[in-house]
């Protein structure tokens, strides 16, 4: 970590060749150091900015005591995925915003020292909390294993619930699995996640398609008394633009299932071929939009470009991936909108139309509306286009639910304590609130499993 609390990388020119994670995180001794600039304030306004909750405050001192392990488990009070949200969570728009040393410096970088601690405990092979936990014999389903279905799971497993786990693919994670790239969040990570819970007692079914390899009812037959619903929100969208349909067109979920999941980067050594060309255009300016372009960078892309509406002050991407991605390379046509995909008439493509486009009045979301400049057409010649401009929830199970109550844009309709209009459904993530934040999915999941707990604890 350089003075100005930058941390350290893997070299450049090893990045933008291979999978590894890029940033190398803290060493004892950098947070030992970020650890004693916390100024502990009484008030803790970082505990404050964060969705879990997480005393901050107490885990950073005990760090200053070299007590790692207990730190850790402090964090897992609230927080039953630590490795993984010091890696991914938006720490600079949350927690850390609330430091009050950013009033005049650099604020605390609570999210390394957040992985440094869970980093420890894997390092160490040792279990950082031991809990004695009274069974109860209520049995409860949780369907989907990212960010929210692994919160609850493990609220639930430590209320002594008999927690089980169902994954409708081949491994366990969900969008942390699929979703997210290894040199950002390697899948040993979530994996050490994962087998947490099942120290608790939380047992895991993959290859489960809820819905479909069995109904809620079936599983009702089978006594289970409640269901936490965390699938997600991954059914993709597109533009709607001419030529969307041709060869060479990904959607992000696609594309990145089969390099992370699917582990496409390691082509021969697995099956899964991806094909990526030497002009790639990603069209969106999302964390999942620069996680596909710095992907197909790695696989062998000459040249890789993210194509967006706005302009960098209105990218919903983390700085951090930002900033990666232009020291890698990746190369940016802001204020510009796609509006055709053009073939090389063989059904392949070979570039898109934009448009070039001028910021008006903010839309809903509080940013600059995008507005296209009459006659300001011009081409940029790809070989593959990457759609990565949002999802939509998938129907697959909620269509089979009957009686569920879904909202407008089709995502399931919940209370204050995440309940569904069926009584025995709970639901959080991003099949409720549609695309957010691990943190966020962490956050609902733990309201759901609060009001699992009081509903059905006895």
């Amino acid at each position: 970590m350089s003075e100005h609390g930058a941390i350290s990388k893997i070299n450049l020119q090893e990045r933008i060749c291979t999978f590894k994670e890029v940033s190398r995180g803290f060493d004892e001794a950098e947070a030992l150091k970020e650890a004693g600039r916390c100024l502990q304030c009484a008030n803790a306004p970082c505990s404050k900015g964060c969705p879990a909750g997480i005393d901050i405050k107490e885990f950073i001192h005990l760090i200053r005591g070299k007590k790692y392990l207990q730190s850790l488990a402090k964090i897992r009070e609230s927080n039953s995925l630590p490795a993984v949200c010091g890696r991914v969570c938006p720490q600079e728009e949350q927690c850390q915003a609330a430091c009050i040393l950013i009033k005049k410096n650099d604020p605390i970088q609570i999210g390394y020292l957040e992985r440094f601690v869970a980093d420890a405990e894997i390092a160490s092979g040792m279990v950082a909390l031991k809990l004695d936990l009274a069974a109860n014999g209520i049995k409860v389903a949780v369907i989907g294993t990212g960010p929210a279905g692994l919160t609850c799971a493990g609220d639930l497993a430590k209320a002594g619930f008999d927690v089980y786990l169902f994954e409708a693919l081949h491994k366990t994670g969900g969008v942390l699995a699929y979703g997210i790239p290894e040199f950002r969040l390697p899948k040993n990570i979530v994996a050490h996640e994962v087998e947490y819970l099942k120290r608790l007692g939380a047992k895991v079914e993959c290859n489960f398609v809820a819905g479909r390899t069995q109904t809620l009812d079936d599983l009702r037959k089978a006594g289970f008394k409640a269901f936490f619903i965390g699938v997600g929100a991954g059914l993709p969208q597109f533009l709607n633009v001419p030529g969307e349909n041709l060869n060479g067109v990904y959607s992000a979920n696609e594309f990145l299932t089969r390099v992370n999941l699917m582990k496409g980067y390691a082509f021969p050594e697995y099956d899964t071929p991806v094909k990526v060309g030497r002009r790639v255009g990603v069209f969106g300016a999302g964390n999942v939009a620069f996680d596909s372009a710095r992907c197909a960078l790695r696989l062998g892309a000459r040249e890789v470009s993210i194509i967006y509406r706005r302009t960098f002050n209105e990218m919903p991407a983390r700085k951090e991936e930002v900033e990666n991605a232009r020291e890698e390379g990746i190369k940016f046509h802001l204020l510009t909108s796609p509006k055709e995909i053009f073939s090389d008439n063989n059904g392949n493509v070979k570039g898109v139309i934009c448009l070039k486009n001028e910021l008006g009045a903010p839309d809903q979301s509080g940013r600059s509306s995008p507005v296209a400049i009459a006659g300001s057409d011009f081409g940029i010649e790809l070989d593959t286009v990457i759609v990565a401009v949002g999802t939509s929830a998938n129907p697959l199970l909620i269509s089979s639910i009957a009686g569920l109550k879904l909202n407008k844009r089709g995502y399931i309709e919940v209370n204050e304590h995440m309940q569904s209009s069926i009584n025995d459904i709970f639901a959080a993530g991003d099949i409720v609130s549609g695309s957010a934040t691990v943190i966020s999915a962490i956050n609902q999941a733990r309201l759901a499993a609060a009001a699992i707990i009081k509903k059905f604890g006895g």
